[in-house]
Parts: structure tokens; sequence; C-alpha cells
């Protein structure tokens, strides 16, 4: 057997067994990766296994519809018997698509390693591959091992899904402890990191998905919690109807930010402790939490979407937000009152981090793809549209990088899978399930697009159709961006608004459909959001990135 590595590299592969494999990856291969904290560890090896292997190693092509249920192969399999003899141990997830196999640790030696098995469904189309045209079940080894080596190397070794990894990458950027030494006795011990999530707080009702075990007892179980029960920062998903005026423009053309989500958690302030409950507080915006205030007194132009909800309505009472929100509507000029708040006076900027290695991930790909910073608009555009065939392997990085930011912010609010209502899930046991920050970095995804809608509208008295996520669509004259985004008067992008380019922030064009097929989707399905239907005319409806 041949091992294909980063770089090129092909190993020959001696073991013939499972545990013989383990051992060779750790003991002769020494495969891996350094750790990207001087506080963290290195990253255990992954080995991808092909078919051929899977015949090898005495393990199934694909698993019966039981084990594809149980996520696992079945307990007695031959396999699992020769991990037992030799020592090894599985994880609580078992032998599946993503396996771990490990012993203690040896010191500061790591005796781990994981498995990722694509027949089993381990690299999903939706985060890995081409849902229009999947390349993984057909790739050769060597360019799977250059897809996810690149990956690795630029973002970090995967962890299971695009969305796992996002939560791991937070956690090997800012390990939750680090070693200090006792000046006393000499010795060492593990102490918390500063600027690392630590402990496990006591959750905020008004924080909570529904189902969350501090809502039982509290109320009916199909109530649905309104505004001002719940913290709902959530991405927009608004649209409406175009004006007399609108309809005689030609075309509606959708623009998308770049990684809107990575750019919103940048310099972002979030809480790292745990929260303080405070009546009637004076608002401050440099502090992180949750702010039960009343701000249906706010009135804005209704052609555009308020910033204050995602379905874009004005509010109608009191409602929670997290601190973006109401700075926001601080900035804008209008006072606030907050009833009470939940605020983290430890605070900092965690996902700084995190979002410079994304960052930096995504922007090495796209030069990959021939998409550059600092390109005319016009060539960016082009480079752009050049980039989905200029080489596949890379477009499937982009993808992936792109999934791991957006998945890894909403692993920070994992809701529960198959488990009763009321009842605590495994997520709840990590330190890093805040669904505080989530909603901070979805307020400030919102709020970010708000504010360039603003600048757009006063520099051209230019207003969106229909917001979806991190895509606007505004009616155009022409079919490019460039027909609609306003210029100043020495012909450059207007500052603070829109502006084409391949950097997170940015926006890019999403796609362009005639205004006569936005009226057919009004006449066919109501008034649709066709902010999720113009890259493609509605074939298959997206959510961002």
């Amino acid at each position: 057997m041949s091992a294909y590595c980063v770089g090129g590299l092909v190993l020959d592969v001696p073991a013939k067994s499972i545990p013989a494999l383990v051992d060779w990856t750790l003991r002769e291969a020494r495969l891996g990766q350094p750790r990207l904290h001087r506080n963290g560890k290195d990253a255990d090896p992954i080995l991808v296994l092909m078919p051929s292997a899977l015949e090898r190693y005495g393990l199934p092509t694909a698993l019966t519809e039981e084990e594809r249920r149980a996520g696992r192969l079945a307990a007695g399999h031959p396999v699992l018997k020769q991990l037992k003899r030799a020592e090894w141990q599985l994880t609580q997830r078992g032998f599946g698509p993503w396996a771990r196999i490990f012993r203690p640790a040896d010191g500061a030696r790591r005796n781990c390693v994981q498995l990722c098995i694509p027949a089993w469904n381990a690299l999903d189309v939706r985060e890995w591959d081409n849902r229009e045209a999947p390349r993984l079940p057909t790739m050769s080894a060597p360019d799977l091992a250059r897809f996810l080596g690149t990956y690795a190397t630029r973002v970090m070794t995967p962890r299971g899904t695009t969305a796992v990894t996002g939560l791991e990458l937070m956690v090997a950027l800012h390990p939750p402890t680090r070693a200090v030494k006792d000046e006393r006795t000499g010795e060492w011990h593990s102490a918390p990191a500063p600027g690392a999530l630590t402990s496990v707080y006591e959750p905020v009702e008004c924080e909570v998905p529904d189902g969350h075990p501090i809502l039982k007892g509290r109320f009916a179980r199909h109530h649905q919690r309104t505004p001002a029960e719940m913290l709902m920062e959530e991405s927009y998903d608004w649209c409406r109807p175009l004006t007399d005026e609108e309809c005689m423009k030609p075309y509606v053309v959708g623009i998308d930010v770049n990684m809107a989500f990575a750019a919103a958690a940048n310099r972002l302030t979030v809480g790292l402790g745990g929260p303080t409950h405070v009546q009637r507080p004076e608002f401050d915006p440099k502090l992180p939490g949750s702010w039960l205030v009343d701000l249906s007194h706010i009135a804005l132009d209704e052609r555009l979407p308020s910033p204050f909800t995602a379905r874009g309505e004005r509010p109608r009472g009191p409602a929670w937000y997290a601190t973006p929100t109401v700075a926001y509507a601080v900035e804008l000029g209008f006072p606030v009152r907050p009833v009470e708040a939940y605020v983290r006076h430890e605070h900092g900027g965690y996902l700084d981090a995190w979002y410079q290695r994304l960052r930096d991930a995504y922007m090495e790909t796209m030069a990959d793809l021939g998409v550059v910073s600092g390109m005319e608009e016009q060539a960016f555009l082009e480079a752009m549209a050049a980039s989905k065939s200029a080489d596949p392997e890379m477009a499937l990085v982009l993808k992936a990088i792109k999934a791991t930011a957006k998945g890894g912010i909403g692993k920070l609010r994992e809701r529960p899978r198959g488990t009763p209502m009321f009842e605590p899930w495994p997520a709840l046991e990590r330190k890093e399930w805040r669904p505080d920050i989530r909603a901070a970095v979805l307020a400030t995804t919102r709020i970010n697009m708000h504010r360039k809608m603003m600048k757009v509208a006063a520099a051209a008295d230019l207003y969106p159709v229909a917001v979806g996520t991190d895509c606007v669509v505004y009616p155009s004259p022409g079919p490019s961006p460039l027909d609609f985004l306003p210029r100043t008067p020495e012909g450059r992008p207007v500052p603070g608004g829109f502006r084409l380019g391949v950097s997170p922030g940015m926006v890019k064009h999403e796609g362009t459909q005639t205004t006569l097929w936005a009226e057919e989707q009004y006449e066919k399905h109501g008034l649709v959001n066709i902010a999720r239907m113009i890259k493609d005319g509605g074939q298959a409806a997206g959510d961002g990135e």
C-alpha cells in the first residue's frame, strides 16, 4: 500500500492490519501537524482510507443501513477486536466515518490517529464537495491528498465536519489551559489561559434555544417564545415588492459579502467569563451581553429592512438584543433605556486569531484561483468568473474554508439532535457552547450590511429589494454590479458602501436575473426572497456562505 502525503511525498506502508497501521503512522512515518499555539497540542495525524485500503484492512466499502444510522461499525466486527487486543481505544463515537484511535498520552507524546473514510460519507457533499457535479467519488488518492492536505496546512487538520473543525480551530488558537510553574515548589501545573474560554458557565434563559434544560417547567411544551423572552439575533431574510419605478429597470443583480460571518468576527469583543444580571443598566457599547430594551420607537426608511430584526420588520415592543444591535441604535442617534441585561465583564477579542487564520487561508486559496487583492473592479469580476473552472481541487478547498467559517459560528449554539425536549445534550458540556458569542457575530453581520445599505441609499437613492444572509439584491439598469453601485465624483466607490473585491467584508457578483423573472417568482410563490434564488434562478435555493 502507498500513503500519499502533503507536498507530493509518497510512502510505502507495510502495515497489514489497522492496529499495525496506527503504530506505523505514529512510530515510523511520524505524521502530524505542529501546534497552532504554544499552549496547545500538536495535531493528530489523519489517514484517509481509499476503497483499496478498506479491503486490505478488512473493512467494508459501505456501511449497512443499521450501521449508517448508528454512525459506526457494529459491535463485534473483527477490526474492533483487533484494536482491543492491541490495547487501542476508540472514542464514544466508535469506529465510524471519522474514527479516533488512541492510547492515553505518554508525557508530551501523543498516541492518537484519526481515520477519515470517504466511502462512509465522511466528506459530506454539502460541505466538502460540489453539489452540482461531485468530484470526491472519482478523485484519485494524490488529488485527494492535495485537496485535504492544502486545507490542513492552511486551516488545520480536519476533525470531522467543517463545522466541527471550525470550532476546534477556535480552541487550537486559544487553548483553555497553559502550563504554570509554582515558584515555591518548582513544579509545573495546569492553569486557565488568559483570553480563552476556560469554564462552562450557568446558561442564561433568554440566550438558550428551545428545548434547553433550563427552560423545563418555565413554558408549555409547544410555547413559541417571543423576542421579549428569547434572544433572536439571526441573519437577514427580508424582501419587498418592487416599485413601479424599479420595475422599469431591466435587471435585478445580487452582490454577496465575502466571508461575512468571519469578517463580522474580526475585532469583535465577546464575553469570556460568566454573565452578570443587571436591572435597569446604563447601556455600555463596550460591554458584551444581552440587553432587554424597547427599540420600537425607532422609525427608519421602509424601503430598507429594519436593522433590529432578521425579518426586517420594525420591532413591536421590548426584545432581547446583543450588544452590537443596541450599539447601532445609539450610533443612529436614538435613545435606549434597557430594562435588564446579562453582561460579561471579562471579555476580549477571542475570535480575532480565528478570523485571521481563515482570512489568510481564504486569500491564499483565492490567489491560487487567479483572484488577488488590489485588482481593478472589472478585472476582479472577470477573474471571479474564471475562477470557477481554474482549479477544481482548489475550488473545493475554498468551499471548505467558507463552510468552516460559517459552521464554526453555528457550533457555538449547537442544537440537540435526537435528544428529548428539556434533556441535556453533549454540546452543553463544552466550554465553547456559547450562544451569546454566536448572537454577537450574527448581529454584527446584519448591522454591517444595514450600515452599507444606508450609505448606498444616501449616495444614490438606491434601495435593495431583497436580503438573504449575506446576499443583497438591487434593481439595476445593467447586468453587472458596476451598473448600479454608486461612485463618488472622482469615480471611486462610495465610502462605507459596498465595494467589489476579494477581501472578507468586500463583495462579489452573486447573480443576475431579469426584472421579469423576479415578477414571475412573486406570481408563482408570493412575496419570496429572491436573494436566495438569484444565483441560479431558483434551481437550488441557497443560504449564503
